[in-house]
């Protein structure tokens, strides 16, 4: 009997024992109690290991101890499947002799042919418990934890665009860690139908908020707006290729539960990169007819990260002001209005409601030149500048309504 490392737990000593083919060593972790069906994180059974590494006398133990003969592994692989693969025709003879099944494997346009191939985040569809969806979006609990999937049906696999959309959506996710980001948490990419799957916030999107909440206090604004400057910064200073989000709007900001925002919106329009040598790049197949787009995208041209910084300066307008830009036009009129009519909606909102320099940040931020708007960097800057000076301010202000300090004003008058 081979020596088995003695830091592995009883399923990984059966599994390692059935690669190296220690039918004794098998044998005696199976009189040891240990369960034949014992999987690894893979789904993977001790007679898949045999099966891949052509081990027939651990075959033939694993099938006296009454193994299951079709059991599938996270990729919906079986023995025999991984025996006739690895060109194991004996050990896949003696299976399919016991009747075992060989699935026809349904590929998708992202299938590998040696299962080593397998992206580290490749997910077991069949751990995805489906709760509600619309439109190719459902919730879905995976391991007792919520998460937003997005799918990819059989249909689309003729359409290269959404193959190559899905691909690149799928590429920019699995980079894209940050605080302020929604976290990719794997994708299903080796079964029908495909799938992309991250966290899912059940406090709803920014939208959602502001339509409950109206108008939010100057202090909280900047708050959030911090957030969403933060994750588009990162995003904005990705390396070796800096990223767009491209499809900015208060529906594709998501809250947290402590309260947080986090930029999600990877939809139909999918993040865009940037080469570094030329950071614009032309967009021809959209129609572009959120009130938060930059005009030069309206208008089918070739644009630049900066049209984040359009949408962020409505966003920021709309939390001060409570209001849609230009409310009650339908968004495609006040989209026409902004782009182009060159308008820009009014400041309502007292002064009070404007610390000193945030209107002024929110004009630069929708300027219809690209190069006037300031970066994600800079705008982090200057927010924490207008934070620390409302602070200060706003405890100035609530000294006067102190009653010692009334107390005092009332002697000396």
């Amino acid at each position: 009997m081979l020596a088995v490392p003695e830091n592995l737990d009883a399923t990984m000593r059966l599994l390692f024992a059935a690669c190296q083919g220690d039918v004794a060593g098998v044998e005696e972790l199976l009189r040891d109690g240990v369960d034949v069906d014992s999987i690894d994180l893979d789904g993977r059974t001790a007679m898949h290991i045999a099966a891949c590494e052509g081990q027939g006398e651990v075959v033939r133990l694993l099938l006296s101890w009454k193994a299951n003969m079709n059991a599938r592994d996270r990729w919906g692989s079986t023995p025999a499947a991984d025996a006739k693969h690895y060109g194991h025709f004996e050990v896949y003879n003696l299976l399919r002799a016991r009747g075992a099944k060989t699935p026809k494997q349904k590929k998708t346009p992202m299938t590998v042919s040696n299962p080593k191939e397998v992206p580290e985040y490749e997910l077991n569809p069949l751990e995805l418990e489906f709760r509600r969806g619309e439109e190719g979006h459902y919730v879905a609990r995976w391991y007792g934890s919520k998460v937003f999937v997005k799918i990819l049906d059989k249909d689309s696999f003729s359409d290269a665009n959404s193959i190559n959309e899905f691909k690149h959506e799928l590429t920019l996710l699995e980079k894209a860690r940050h605080p302020n980001l929604v976290q990719f948490v794997g994708a299903v990419t080796q079964n029908v139908p495909m799938m992309i799957v991250s966290e899912y916030h059940q406090k709803g999107d920014l939208a959602s908020y502001l339509e409950t909440k109206g108008r939010l206090q100057p202090y909280k604004a900047i708050r959030f707006s911090l957030d969403i400057a933060r994750g588009l910064n990162y995003l904005h200073e990705c390396k070796p290729e800096p990223i767009i989000h491209g499809n900015l709007s208060t529906k594709s900001i998501v809250r947290d539960d402590e309260g947080k925002l986090k930029v999600a919106g990877f939809g139909s329009r999918s993040l865009i990169k940037v080469s570094e040598d030329n950071p614009q790049m032309d967009q021809t197949t959209s129609k572009f007819n959120s009130v938060y787009t930059a005009p030069e995208m309206y208008r089918n041209g070739t644009f630049d990260r900066s049209v984040d910084v359009f949408a962020f300066g409505l966003i920021l307008y709309e939390m001060i002001e409570g209001t849609h830009a230009f409310h009650p036009k339908p968004p495609e009129e006040a989209a026409k209005m902004i782009c182009l009519e060159g308008m820009r909606p009014p400041f309502k909102n007292k002064p009070k409601y404007y610390p000193d320099d945030l209107r002024e940040l929110i004009q630069e931020c929708w300027d219809p030149t690209p190069s006037v708007r300031p970066t994600f960097e800079e705008i982090i800057v200057r927010l924490n500048k207008i934070s620390t000076s409302f602070t200060k301010q706003t405890r100035w202000r609530d000294t006067f309504k102190l009653p010692w300090y009334t107390a005092l004003r009332a002697l000396k008058l």
